[in-house]
């Protein structure tokens, strides 16, 4: 009888392991170009196909944006295989492959057209004068929706304004512009004081009336005492003052988000508020120059590509011992989150409470001095607070974009520090 049940049990175990084997047999083929097939945890059986960056369908089988490419082309998947100058692409190679398309189609085994490093646009390797050289492929842009950022329509009552600037001319933030006020209304440049001086410390973002956002980082040690601190909106320059556009005020309170910490030296939760005092009862006034911005509904998406403006005070070039006397501005382009993540740009320094955004060709970055200032951008007109300047490697590094506060993480702890009632850009 032992021997019998010891040969059944044996024959079971084959049975079940010639099941198991035909089973992830046909799961590893069910799902194409590097999708994953999700199992069942009651039967095993396969459920749905997770699909690849660049893939979709009910197995993986269509290829997202074959004969265009969106923002910079970083999830473009199309089988285009030819330069600008209708030279061939070169297979990718095996260092390549293994760092930057394990999940491509067939593993990236192919020559076909990717953005790998950020460029501008999709790319490949060619021969050119019996050398090994890259250029831009021959793949035109995708129409672009009324913005290249979750498609979403914010409706706001008649009489908030969040948001809403006025442009004027700009004159020619590291490889940025001097931008006046109008341009950025929310601006606000926070100023620390002791006995002999004051001095210039963060930018920050008017949100309401009273209450401005910022970095948390601007407040090291014990110097986050409210009486030190006072804030100025509507400023143009550091070192001028014009009495018809600023408003300045005391800092009542300063918030800092209680999991604020430097361990890793990356600034998590690198958020704080401050509370105006209010000048005979009243904060911030709308005017041309000063105006609160919008905070971004919880459940907008960023698409890695689109296009947002920074702007602050900051030095105009990594190594100069001053600050840039003006307003300056710049545009960035979002990162995608496993770009900003891989061990060439920053790895596992970088948490869900962030993200990057840089330019292409790494010419316009925030820099120091630019801490706490705004990252907006552009919803149905409006502009919308969806980060923070907080860190980075160096000002406008290749490979070391701008790290910036996620905003949208932090709307129930900024309504519930501040008590508004509604914090997707509170009315003045």
């Amino acid at each position: 009888m032992k021997t019998l049940g010891a040969l059944l049990w044996a024959l079971a175990a084959v049975s079940t392991a010639e099941a198991v084997r035909r089973s992830l047999s046909y799961l590893c083929g069910v799902c194409l170009n590097g999708g994953t097939s999700i199992p069942s945890l009651t039967t095993g059986e396969h459920i749905f196909c997770l699909c690849a960056d660049g893939f979709e369908g009910k197995h993986c089988e269509t290829v997202k944006g074959v004969h265009c490419y969106e923002g910079v082309g970083l999830y473009y998947r199309g089988t285009v295989s030819q330069s600008e100058s209708r030279r061939t692409c070169e297979e990718w190679d095996a260092d390549t492959r293994e760092r930057y398309l394990s999940s491509d189609i067939n593993r990236g085994r192919h020559n076909y057209c990717r953005n790998l490093h950020y460029r501008r646009r999709p790319w490949c390797n060619v021969w050119k004068n019996q050398q090994l050289v890259w250029e831009f492929c021959d793949i035109p842009r995708c129409a672009l929706s009324s913005n290249t950022l979750t498609n979403l329509t914010v409706s706001h009552s008649v009489e908030s304004t969040c948001g809403q600037r006025i442009r004027r001319k700009q004159m020619k933030i590291v490889g940025g512009t001097v931008a006046t006020v109008e341009s950025h209304p929310w601006v606000a440049a926070i100023f620390w004081h002791s006995k002999a001086k004051q001095s210039f410390r963060c930018g920050g973002s008017l949100i309401s009336t009273c209450w401005v956002l910022t970095a948390a980082h601007c407040f090291p040690d014990s110097s986050h005492k409210a009486h030190h601190f006072s804030v100025i909106l509507g400023k143009n320059a550091l070192n001028e003052t014009e009495q018809n556009m600023e408003q300045t005020f005391r800092v009542e309170e300063i918030i800092i988000h209680e999991g604020f910490d430097d361990i890793e030296g990356n600034f998590n939760n690198d958020i704080a508020l401050l509370k105006l005092e209010p000048r005979h009862r009243k904060c911030a006034e709308e005017s041309t120059w000063v105006r609160p911005v919008c905070l971004p509904p919880p459940w907008v998406k960023l698409q890695p590509g689109a296009t947002c403006e920074i702007a602050g005070y900051g030095k105009e070039k990594y190594g100069l011992w001053y600050k840039s006397q003006y307003l300056r501005q710049a545009q960035v382009n979002l990162l995608a989150d496993n770009v900003c993540r891989h061990r060439d740009y920053y790895g596992d320094m970088i948490t869900d409470n962030m993200f990057c955004a840089a330019r292409p060709d790494w010419s316009q970055d925030a820099c120091e001095g630019d801490s706490g200032g705004p990252l907006v951008c552009e919803i149905d007109d409006r502009l919308f607070l969806f980060g923070i300047i907080s860190w980075g490697d160096g000002c406008a590094m290749e490979f070391r974009p701008g790290v910036y506060t996620k905003v949208a993480n932090y709307n129930r702890w900024i309504k519930e520090k501040t008590g508004l009632t509604s914090i997707i850009g509170g009315a003045m």
